[in-house]
């Protein structure tokens, strides 16, 4: 692991639960504790309100960057923040030869909400299909030994991430 991975520092009201079991593969478990961390550092920008936060821009390149800075400047746009319990599991990870790698993985946002900066009021949203969302992202490992996320794509309603 790079030294100079930025620390990421959230509110106490958010918390998190990764349903991430090591795998027992060196470079498999690196995707995973990279994938935990870039999940950690766009929330810390959302919390921060900076749609620039170098701790997420660490993890993202590319395409996934640039849809992360829209993704946390409409939370900016809004006055918007995060609270909550977030829940990540059912990860599948393949690492390829050419030091790029695919992790899928499903959240649980049933207990994850919107906070309204300006007035603190916590928009609480029911529990739907909605609330299970798949996300696919492609990583490549860089000259750091980081892997970065170069695309990510999520679907909301995923059968395979409902309980």
């Amino acid at each position: 692991m790079s030294d100079d991975r930025p620390e990421i520092e959230l509110p106490g009201d958010i918390s998190y639960t990764f349903d991430w079991p090591k795998t027992g593969d060196e470079e498999k478990d690196a995707v995973l504790a990279d994938g935990e961390q870039s999940i950690k550092a766009v929330d810390q920008a959302i919390v921060k309100q900076n749609a620039l936060d170098n701790a997420y821009l660490y993890y993202y390149e590319g395409e996934a960057a640039a849809e992360t800075q829209k993704f946390v400047q409409d939370y900016v746009d809004h006055k918007a923040a995060i609270t909550g319990s977030y829940r990540f599991y059912a990860p599948e990870v393949h690492v390829k030869q050419d030091g790029t790698a695919s992790l899928s993985y499903c959240e649980d946002q049933g207990k994850a909400f919107v906070k309204y900066l300006e007035t603190n009021e916590i928009k609480k949203t029911e529990v739907t299909a909605k609330s299970y969302v798949i996300y696919h992202t492609s990583l490549k490992k860089n000259d750091k030994g980081v892997w970065v996320i170069q695309k990510i794509v999520s679907q909301s309603g995923s059968a395979k991430c409902r309980p």
